[in-house]
């Protein structure tokens, strides 16, 4: 999750200790959050945890990615939970491949790539690029696009994994978990005064992901 905003994201302004106050808040419930989603041994019922505390945050919460204007009515919207979109990855090493990702406002965000996510879904064998987020603090980044992008949801992809601000659903041994229900919209899909990177395009996915967060107001 963002703040669900990026922290290089288009701030006010004006950026107050105050602002500064309520995004550690923010910060601080996100990554408490997703510690319960990972102790959970019911990956459902975190995901149902997940929605109603996220829900909660875009409504009332000062770092909401959602304008002031529309929170008070704001409504998540979500494909019904799939287990079978829950996967474990196998994550394949490589020489660190710097570069960038497109980003929401024009422009780009410097990223290296870093490895791949391979994992079978459905039958059929695929692999992600695992992106590492070069500012300040790091992190990784699962940005993942698929044939539901620009209609059903967000254009510019979904995060699955977003560690530098919190969303990391765990790991199995070495191998990553890759739960696609879990896929939410980066800030700028709900203002775009939010600077926000996009999935590469090695990240789309030939199938219809059916399952995570639908474009706002849908």
């Amino acid at each position: 999750m963002t703040s669900l905003a990026h922290p290089q994201a288009a701030r006010p302004k004006v950026f107050t200790v105050f602002d500064a106050i309520d995004l550690l808040d923010w910060k601080r419930r996100i990554f408490a959050l997703y510690e319960e989603v990972r102790a959970s041994p019911d990956p459902e019922a975190a995901w149902n945890l997940w929605r109603d505390v996220r829900e909660s945050l875009y409504r009332t919460h000062p770092q909401s990615p959602v304008p002031p204007a529309r929170r008070d009515r704001y409504d998540d919207a979500f494909y019904p939970y799939d287990p079978a979109y829950r996967v474990v990855a196998d994550v394949a090493d490589g020489a660190p491949k710097p570069g960038t990702l497109p980003a929401s406002t024009g422009g780009t965000f410097a990223f290296t790539r870093i490895g791949r996510a391979r994992f079978t879904l459905l039958g059929d064998a695929y692999e992600l690029d695992l992106s590492w987020n070069e500012g300040y603090g790091g992190g990784v980044l699962l940005a993942v696009a698929d044939e539901t992008s620009g209609s059903e949801t967000y254009g510019g992809g979904r995060y699955v994994l977003d560690t530098v601000k919190g969303a990391d659903l765990g790991n199995d041994g070495s191998r990553l978990i890759v739960d696609f229900n879990f896929a939410y919209n980066p800030s700028c899909a709900f203002d775009s005064r939010w600077a926000c990177p996009l999935a590469p395009p090695a990240n789309r996915l030939p199938v219809r992901l059916e399952v995570g967060e639908r474009a706002p107001g849908l």
